[in-house]
């Protein structure tokens, strides 16, 4: 689970910011939102981050991403001679010469862990892990300069050191070693799943790669029917491909040599269905629609989106969406949510408890204490020079009755736009 990431000198944001999932001590607050992990923490299932366009709400996202995929890659050989590609925070001298700092503490086997670097000159120049066994915090390792120590719980990196090039970083090099600690690691970050606004397209492969599991299947369908789409049932069809398949103007030399083969060429379809009524609206038989061509955007989405919800509530994984409430009305994404709050793990597998969910939002409706904490909602904001400040709710003192959206419009929490309306747009 996910406790705190920081990140600093990265796209907009100039100076270091943190993101916590730490729930904080008030007893008025939702207590359905937690899980308990020991007992003086208490850590949040979701997290909204609201702001301005433009403001850095996906920045963090980003700087998320890029922590994960360069944990996950940098050791590999084709990285080798490559330069770190780094976007710093570009709008002021200031950070020129100064590296870029990321940090996530988080658990594995309700042990916390942090772990960061510095990159700086395609170089890293400094590399840090320790964890907390018991109350204290011990080094596990840390890199500075290029000079290793290591602590004595990290055996596992001995003699790794002279192995690392100054472009990767030293916890994937004795992953690709076999080492235990480093491999718990790098698994936590891969089980990461980061989806880049919902109108993208890749996730709907990810749904459809599911449907070949009961279980999923199950799920699906609960699922649909909580949003009241009209959908009974939903069904993946292989159809065999043929030359009809292909534009006429394509060659024939090339659709020939693809269909021909051991394996069998299939189109996937999926097909969805709905009740048809005879003139008295008695049901009178199934109705089946292509999702492709007969569902709505936000029926789409939302399907597309499932498997991601069922991979993270059964295997407790960090699930981040940039723009989820984009395409979908305020009470699907507020059904969807509430599931994270509301979801009771069987007692036989205690790891489904561990799921998170971070998503951006545009829509206020959601910014109300039925459904979050002040501790999970946070704003983005630039400011005059282009750097973005993070922040909770948590920080500014509210009245147990307030309305956060009526407040948050008003502009009272900040994170909203400035619109300038004196601004003569035709001589």
């Amino acid at each position: 689970m996910l406790i705190e990431f920081k990140v600093e000198n990265f796209r907009s944001y100039k100076d270091i910011v943190t993101f916590s999932m730490v729930a904080s001590h008030d007893k008025d607050f939702l207590d359905n939102n937690t899980i308990t992990v020991s007992e003086k923490m208490r850590l949040l299932k979701t997290s909204v981050i609201y702001g301005a366009n433009a403001s850095g709400k996906s920045n963090l996202f980003k700087a998320i991403a890029f922590m994960k995929n360069f944990v996950l890659n940098s050791s590999r050989e084709s990285q080798a001679n490559e330069p770190i590609e780094i976007d710093r925070f570009r709008l002021s001298t200031a950070t020129d010469k100064e590296p870029t700092t990321f940090e996530a503490i988080f658990l594995i086997d309700n042990t916390e862990h942090r772990y960061g670097f510095q990159v700086y000159d395609n170089k890293i120049q400094n590399e840090w892990l320790f964890h907390k066994p018991s109350i204290r915090e011990a080094t596990l390792f840390t890199r500075e300069e290029g000079v290793f120590t290591l602590g004595k719980d990290f055996k596992e990196g001995k003699g790794k050191e002279t192995l690392t090039r100054d472009n990767a970083l030293f916890l994937s090099v004795v992953a690709q070693f076999n080492g235990e600690k480093a491999k718990k690691i790098i698994k936590w970050f891969d089980n990461i799943k980061i989806i880049s606004g919902v109108e993208d397209e890749k996730y709907m492969g990810f749904t459809v790669s599911h449907m070949d599991e009961p279980e999923f299947m199950e799920f699906s369908k609960k699922f649909l029917k909580i949003a009241d789409l009209g959908i009974k049932d939903i069904q993946k069809i292989a159809i065999p491909l043929d030359r009809s398949y292909f534009p006429k103007e394509f060659p024939g030399k090339l659709i020939r040599k693809f269909l021909t083969g051991d394996d069998k060429k299939f189109l996937v379809e999926i097909k969805t269905i709905h009740q048809k009524f005879d003139e008295n609206n008695e049901p009178l038989s199934d109705e089946y629609f292509y999702l492709s061509q007969n569902e709505s955007a936000g029926t789409l989405v939302f399907f597309g989106l499932s498997a991601f919800f069922y991979d993270t509530l059964k295997n407790g994984r960090l699930l981040i969406i940039d723009e989820f409430t984009a395409q979908l009305h305020p009470w699907l994404t507020r059904a969807v949510i509430e599931i994270f709050h509301d979801y009771k793990p069987p007692q036989d597998n205690p790891l489904q408890s561990k799921a998170q969910f971070i998503f951006t939002a545009h829509d206020a409706s959601l910014m109300t204490n039925q459904i979050f904490r002040r501790d999970q909602i946070w704003f983005t904001e630039k400011d005059e020079y282009g750097a973005t400040d993070l922040y909770s709710l948590e920080e500014y003192k509210i009245r147990k009755d307030a309305s956060f959206k009526k407040d948050y419009l008003m502009g009272r929490y900040g994170g909203v736009p400035y619109i300038n309306q004196y601004i003569p747009l035709f001589k």
